[in-house]
């Protein structure tokens, strides 16, 4: 009699080593697909409403409270100055979009010291991380002398971030956008261009990670005026967020 199919040895051999090809393929092609978003889940709301650009700061603001107070109760210590510093940071960009610059860079000055409180504790990626970013954006709105005294500190905080987490998507990306966003003497797009698609292989990016990334080569490509490569990537950041108007009105830019 012969042997059923879905016994056989030869058939059991078949899918072991289908399951080990697509592992592998998960692993080494899309190592992104196996990571969990590295962020609070109580973090999430505000984070989205931030990148969707739905909501205005007054629709905003319960959210960034609302994450404080979960914070406040779930979190102590290190673990907690971070994650309150990612509260400011993200309080600091809605405001920071409707051009409240006082009191964004208020909020990116808040983030900054709970970020260096929580390194002062107990140092971590997102310590650094969060550090950088809030620094990053304050540049962005102050003076070219404060950019000038602090802005190189960006790359370096971003690079002790790395020290923990090689693979964190989001402080690569700060590394890669000082030679794209950088003033025309100090950038280098080209090679910021390489360094944004180098995340996408050498990152473990969240939802925002990939935005930012897919954002910042279509407006590489548009800088180097190459506006039929920057389409289909600014396309891909619409994508993950529909509704940001900054990718919108970057899109319209590659209609020439």
């Amino acid at each position: 009699m012969q042997e059923p199919l879905l016994t056989s040895p030869l058939f059991l051999l078949y899918i072991i080593n289908m399951r080990i090809l697509i592992l592998f393929l998960l692993l080494n092609v899309c190592p992104s697909l196996l990571q969990a978003e590295s962020i609070h889940e109580w973090l999430i709301p505000l984070r989205d409403a931030i990148y969707e650009q739905k909501l205005n700061v007054n629709q905003v603001r319960p959210l960034y409270q609302a994450a404080k107070k979960k914070a406040n109760d779930t979190l102590s210590g290190a673990d907690l100055n971070a994650a309150l510093s990612r509260c400011e940071y993200f309080m600091g960009r809605a405001l920071h979009f409707e051009k409240q610059n006082d009191s964004a860079i208020s909020h990116y000055s808040e983030g900054m010291n709970l970020a260096k409180k929580a390194i002062s504790e107990k140092p971590s990626c997102e310590a650094w991380l969060i550090l950088g970013e809030n620094l990053s954006q304050s540049c962005s709105l102050r003076s070219w002398a404060f950019t000038l005294a602090n802005g190189l500190d960006v790359g370096r905080h971003a690079e002790k971030a790395l020290g923990f987490n090689k693979r964190n998507a989001a402080a690569q990306y700060l590394i890669a956008a000082r030679w794209v966003y950088a003033p025309a003497a100090f950038a280098d797009v080209p090679k910021g261009l390489e360094m944004m698609k180098k995340i996408l292989v050498d990152g473990d990016p969240n939802k925002d990670d990939l935005f930012n990334v897919y954002y910042s080569i279509g407006y590489a490509y548009i800088q180097l005026k190459k506006l039929p490569e920057a389409r289909p990537w600014i396309m891909q950041s619409l994508k993950t967020y529909p509704s940001n108007k900054a990718a919108q009105e970057l899109l319209d830019k590659t209609k020439g």
